[in-house]
């Protein structure tokens, strides 16, 4: 009988711990925010950048033109692609949905973004997904596309 107890409160006290602390009695793997679920629900970049790409996308960063996105936008995807994997992370990609990866949503409304893919270049907007060429242009990019 006192084994019982002494079991029983054991048991007792380990779920009240786990229960309080968030430990999960099923896995110890850490727990990931709706932002991070959200992110993941994205395509991926698959293209491989083009040597003129990186060239285009890093003058369209030092030029200081920005990309307003939403991670759930397949137009978004589809000109991450045009561009390349390599060529997208020198991108200054704004996230507009509060559920995505590091979100600047609060920017995207002062900029009056309202609909995505959009570029800013030259403190004029874009929106729709553009070719390379005429962000090329847009931005007075010297290079061959």
């Amino acid at each position: 009988m006192k084994l019982y107890r002494a079991s029983s409160t054991l048991a007792s006290i380990c779920l009240a711990v786990v229960s309080v602390t968030g430990i999960s009695a099923l896995t110890f793997a850490p727990q990931v925010t709706a932002p991070a679920i959200a992110q993941e629900a994205g395509e991926p970049v698959t293209t491989t950048s083009k040597p003129n790409a990186i060239a285009l996308a890093k003058h369209l960063r030092k030029t200081g033109a920005k990309f307003y996105s939403a991670y759930w936008c397949p137009h978004c995807h589809t000109q991450k692609q045009r561009f390349g994997k390599q060529a997208v992370s020198q991108l200054e990609v704004i996230e507009c949905d509060r559920r995505g990866f590091k979100p600047q949503t609060q920017l995207c409304i002062a900029k009056k973004i309202s609909g995505y893919p959009t570029w800013e270049i030259d403190g004029k907007f874009y929106p729709g997904t553009q070719s390379l060429e005429n962000l090329a242009k847009l931005s007075k990019y010297r290079g061959d596309i």
